[in-house]
């Protein structure tokens, strides 16, 4: 992910949980977390002159990008612990 991608979704992740707060996003429907970030994404797409849809496919690709980031550092993370463990049962990650 580039500089200019990471600062990106920060604007945006600031923005959503300023908006969203403490919500449960398992417990909040997908639209309704999108609707109220929907203000920052129509901003950034006016300001790169893009449409709202294109904002909205870069918006889930950087999170998706971001996403898969996480996992693979604590599936590393768990590879040092598992390696380290002399033989004891391993964590599983799946």
């Amino acid at each position: 992910m580039t500089d200019e991608n990471k600062a990106l979704l920060a604007r945006i992740n600031a923005y959503a949980e300023d908006v969203l707060g403490e919500i449960d996003p398992q417990k909040v429907q997908v639209s309704r977390q999108l609707e109220q970030i929907k203000p920052i994404l129509e901003e950034i797409a006016a300001e790169r002159g893009i449409s709202l849809t294109d904002m909205f496919i870069l918006y889930m690709d950087l999170q998706s990008e971001a996403s898969c980031e996480s996992n693979n550092k604590l599936k590393e993370s768990l590879q040092d612990i598992n390696n380290g463990n002399d033989g004891g049962m391993p964590l599983l990650f799946v």
